[in-house]
């Protein structure tokens, strides 16, 4: 099958989350299993992109309302990215270095509508110019849920009309909400149809690419489940979609993360090695943040946002430090002001037992990932969640709470084959209990040592969710008629 991936992102290209991670990923391994699989991007100006060598592909325009929009295509050389990445170039919408936001200041770009409609329709545009049109075309979140819409209604894309789509929510909070007269700046289609754009009285991308798409995947079970009972007001629209839904857990890139070969740690281990491999980490990892090396190291990496839970940490460190628990906490992140303010504030007061990078750092996030204990996740809403997967990697066991993705793939070690420290009430008083569950354990050495062994030998790669797409696109192909 020749499958088509549409993003905002792609690692290592432009990646704001996880988002990035999955679409980096996902195409390389169905490429391992005999597949065509490619991916369109916008061309945006992060330093990866401006040292990537391409190929010019295309040129066209892209009619946007009463304005014609020209862009170009450009194929970058194939590399170790595992498969084609081409970048839809659009001057004046995506020469910046952020992908949502500017880097400097910390705000969204005010023309996130025309970046990416425009983007979408140059897409689709230049996919109308092949000879041969893909067997799958599949889209990620709302920057490209108007996609299914337009191979459906547009008159000029007629001819994806009877080409399958899929559209995968990887967060439902986020849904490209714009005032319903925006349907205009698409290309012409039966306006008997508008309503398929809209949901609650506004033009909603992910509603339109919802309505419209072959199937809707979610990044995990759970996560499915949780969205039918509430995704911002889209609840009620997947119940009525939900005979198409299905959730599919992510997987990870096992040569991105791998601790025997990751370039970005002082010393590389595998799992016969962890022992002396996680304490050279960990002592690099102490050093640098003055942290003491004999006592457990937790750790969070992420958005420092409600979404993500960061808000419990500051009042979880501080009951932790009245109470005298024997550990030490690292935060890498970046996100709401405030809680940036706060954890400033935290590293005078609480030196030695806390530290943080309030950045963006692909390459320390790799080292802490090496040299923690343990990962904490305490999330409000969690999808998938990929860090408990890279934490797993390097022998770092999650602490998580019972949520979305992470209730599918963490197990508390009190249940049967169970491999991590699990909480469910988001509260401080749950999640500190847990962080003395695992004070608790590290104390017990032998024992600590077996459950981290444990969490490096399972097996996260993207093979079986990879199937299981395979699946998902084989079963949405046209019947062909027979001769």
């Amino acid at each position: 099958m020749n499958i088509i991936h549409i993003s905002a992102e792609c690692y290592p290209a432009a990646k704001a989350g996880g988002l990035g991670d999955v679409v980096g990923a996902l195409p390389k391994y169905l490429n391992r299993a005999g597949h065509k699989a490619t991916v369109i991007l916008p061309n945006y100006k992060t330093e990866w992109l401006k040292k990537a060598d391409s190929d010019f592909i295309y040129e066209g325009k892209a009619p946007f309302g009463a304005d014609i929009v020209p862009f170009t295509v450009h194929r970058v050389k194939k590399s170790v990215l595992g498969f084609e990445l081409y970048l839809v170039d659009i001057p004046g919408r995506f020469d910046r270095a952020g992908v949502y936001t500017d880097p400097w200041s910390g705000h969204a770009y005010w023309d996130e509508m025309e970046r990416f409609f425009t983007f979408q329709i140059a897409a689709l545009e230049w996919l109308h110019s092949l000879d041969a049109p893909p067997d799958v075309i599949h889209c990620h979140d709302h920057h490209t849920g108007l996609i299914p819409f337009m191979m459906k209604e547009c008159f000029r894309f007629e001819k994806f009309r009877d080409i399958p789509s899929v559209l995968t929510i990887h967060n439902g909070e986020y849904q490209g909400k714009y005032s319903s007269e925006n349907y205009s700046y698409l290309p012409a289609f039966n306006l008997e149809r508008v309503g398929m754009l809209d949901w609650d009285g506004a033009m909603n991308c992910l509603a339109a690419g919802i309505k419209s798409a072959w199937r809707v995947t979610t990044v995990s079970e759970g996560y499915m489940e949780e969205l039918l009972h509430y995704c911002h007001g889209l609840e009620l629209l997947l119940q009525q979609e939900e005979q198409k839904t299905i959730g599919i857990v992510n997987g990870i890139d096992v040569d991105v993360w791998d601790p025997e070969k990751d370039s970005y740690l002082p010393k590389n281990y595998t799992v016969k090695t962890i022992k002396s491999g996680k304490k050279a980490n960990k002592k690099e990892l102490c050093k640098i943040f003055n942290l003491n090396e004999k006592r457990p190291l937790f750790s969070f990496i992420g958005r420092l946002v409600l979404e993500k839970g960061a808000d419990l940490i500051p009042e979880l460190i501080e009951r932790c430090h009245e109470e005298g628990v024997e550990a030490s906490f690292l935060v890498l992140g970046t996100g709401d002001p405030s809680l940036h303010t706060l954890f400033k504030k935290m590293e005078s007061e609480y030196v030695g037992y806390f530290d943080s990078r309030l950045e963006y750092n692909e390459g320390l996030a790799h080292q802490i990932y090496a040299g923690s204990d343990y990962l904490m996740m305490p999330s409000r809403v969690e999808p998938c969640g990929l860090n408990q997967f890279y934490a797993m990697r390097y022998g770092t066991i999650p602490v998580v709470r019972k949520i979305g993705g992470l209730a599918d793939t963490v197990i508390d070690l009190d249940e049967k084959e169970g491999y991590g420290l699990v909480f469910e009430e988001f509260a401080t008083e749950p999640f500190l209990e847990v962080i003395k569950r695992g004070v608790e354990l590290y104390d017990k050495k032998e024992l600590f040592s077996r459950c981290r062994e444990n969490v490096m030998k399972l097996d996260f790669s993207w093979s079986s969710s990879t199937d299981k797409y395979i699946h998902l696109y084989k079963s949405i192909q046209p019947k062909k008629p027979v001769s």
